[in-house]
């Protein structure tokens, strides 16, 4: 294809994702409540009889609605916006190389839920009890719904994408980028970087840093295995035939 066609076929495909969104909005939007009360199942629990979730401006509800369905949008409607990247890319594959990717294509939605289910069902339970244990206790904690809603929202979106490390390595891989051995000999790197994003982005203790640090390194060695059963030998397959022609 021309570069012309990959612009006008990017345009397509941007604006399919987008009317996907789109109507994905207008379905979370009229189940906001229930979503909003199924996000709110782990604080209340954490929080017990010893605290309540208030809203403190006249449109905090009406915002916290919006910007809930946009968040819960890209989540419900992964599996669609994820099939038009797909086809996007495919063009720009080989007949071999969309035989070998198309099964992580499955894989990729799996972990992007994943990720979603592991920082709903691990690391809010984890970090909620955690940060409630701090101080002095017996005290009611008055939290703003808003500022939850947005917060909580944003991290199960990022540990969506977080948990699709994996397959960016697998990327990187048929791209020719790194290997099996490169991504060994930077491991410690990696894990050192990890736990450095695992305690700025968790609160001051071991418990939750190695809620998040361990899965993070699991996902890495994934990935490392992956490239060294699929991408190697593809690579090494393909370096001979180049050398046969």
């Amino acid at each position: 294809m021309a570069l012309t066609d990959h612009l006008t076929e990017l345009r397509s495909r941007v604006i399919r994702i987008v009317a996907i969104l789109f109507v994905s909005f207008m379905v979370c939007y009229n189940f906001g409540d229930k979503i909003q009360t199924f996000l709110l199942a782990p604080l209340r629990e954490a929080l017990g009889s010893e605290g309540k979730v208030v809203f403190l401006g006249l449109l905090d509800k009406v915002l916290t609605q919006f910007q809930l369905s946009f968040w819960a949008a890209i989540v419900l409607s992964s599996p669609l916006w994820f099939g038009q990247i797909w086809l996007f890319i495919k063009p720009g594959l080989y007949a071999k190389e969309v035989k070998l990717i198309r099964p992580f294509i499955f894989f990729s939605f799996v972990l992007f839920w994943l990720g979603v289910c592991f920082g709903y069902f691990i690391v809010f339970p984890f970090t909620f009890q955690t940060i409630l244990s701090f101080g002095v206790q017996g005290i009611e904690a008055t939290l703003s719904l808003k500022d939850y809603i947005v917060l909580a929202s944003k991290i199960l979106v990022f540990l969506g994408f977080l948990f699709q490390l994996p397959n960016v390595l697998l990327v990187l891989g048929f791209i020719g980028i790194v290997n099996s051995k490169k991504l060994s000999s930077i491991r410690r790197y990696v894990i050192t970087g990890f736990a450095i994003l695992s305690a700025v982005l968790t609160p001051p203790d071991p418990i939750t840093m190695m809620a998040l640090w361990i899965p993070m390194v699991c996902l890495y060695e994934l990935g490392l295995w992956i490239v060294y059963f699929v991408v190697d030998p593809y690579q090494k397959r393909k370096s001979k035939d180049l050398e046969t022609e």
